[in-house]
């Protein structure tokens, strides 16, 4: 097998396919970066893994190279596995391996979600579950059939940090699992229902400002989708105001949106369309992230004042 993938979340799988029964040839992931806060350019985690295990490794720029492709050919792989792998792969290579395609673990039950940021896009959407979607990749976006499905429920308070973390595991079961039913003949590929699907695009900055004119529950779901990174925000006297975990109170709400409120039903109150919001955690640009109370005893804000966003 090849193995396409670079972040985190693809290590678990790696992982679990190195323990066999069928042998990874060669890892394909992203190049070399600058990571962290010294940006020393430093392999990419699936990297790391591939060195220690001594497995062949490749970092195009581009894959769809022509002198890629023939390389990869000279592995003589049966078949490729791709988990987030961050790059779009082109028909000479999908159809490589000896069995014409590869495979690939998607973080959402397609056709929901299609697309870079599913997990936090479920978050958002509010979804009571989600899972890992294995399919064959096309073309098209995150369109091509599916074969195993893996659900689990969403938390009520679980973050896309958290919530990756369980994906990643869940993704090497997936794909586990789709790798026997391929090797014994016995996978099915069923087509996604297009009419069905929904996008979930690559997040930016400003899909983690906050809008005080919206419900407290969307809010709350909006700072669990961003957290850890990049962690939702508002400003507050023109500096920027990280909320990294909050609860949305069903209390009745007279208050214009974005009005600071201390104590009563929660340390630091914050007005909404529909309710309050409720932080928990907070963080000032350049400082690191506290509890409400430790924040509010260092960092002593105004009842009455008004957050922007």
């Amino acid at each position: 097998m090849l193995f396409f993938g670079t972040p985190e979340f693809a290590v678990p799988t790696l992982a679990r396919l190195l323990v066999g029964p069928h042998r990874v040839v060669a890892v394909v992931t992203q190049p070399d970066r600058p990571r962290g806060r010294g940006q020393k350019v430093t392999p990419s985690p699936v990297a790391e893994l591939a060195e220690r295990s001594a497995l062949p490794i490749l970092r195009p720029e581009q894959i769809g190279e022509p002198a890629i492709a023939e390389t990869l050919r000279e592995f003589s792989a049966d078949l490729g596995i791709v988990v987030a792998f961050g790059q779009f792969l082109p028909k000479r290579v999908r159809e490589l391996p000896r069995l014409g395609y590869l495979i690939n673990a998607h973080a959402s039950l397609l056709p929901r979600h299609r697309g870079a940021a599913p997990i936090a896009h479920a978050i958002l959407a509010g979804d009571l579950e989600t899972g890992i979607s294995v399919m064959r990749v096309e073309r098209a976006m995150d369109a091509g059939p599916s074969a195993v499905v893996c659900r689990i429920p969403i938390a009520a308070d679980e973050t896309t940090g958290e919530l990756t973390e369980r994906l990643a595991a869940l993704a090497a079961d997936a794909i586990a699992e789709a790798v026997d039913l391929v090797a014994k003949g016995r996978i099915i590929w069923t087509p996604q229902d297009d009419a069905r699907a929904t996008l979930a695009p690559k997040l930016g900055p400003a899909d983690a400002l906050l809008d005080w004119r919206e419900a407290a529950v969307a809010l709350a779901r909006r700072v669990r989708a961003m957290a850890p990174r990049p962690g939702a925000f508002t400003t507050l006297q023109n500096e920027r105001l990280r909320i990294l975990a909050a609860t949305a109170l069903a209390v009745r709400c007279e208050d214009a949106p974005g009005t600071l409120r201390l104590g009563g039903d929660a340390p630091l109150r914050i007005a909404t369309g529909e309710g309050w919001l409720a932080p928990r955690v907070l963080q000032r640009a350049g400082g690191k992230p506290l509890d409400v109370d430790v924040f509010l005893r260092g960092h002593p804000l105004v009842d009455g004042a008004c957050t922007g966003g």
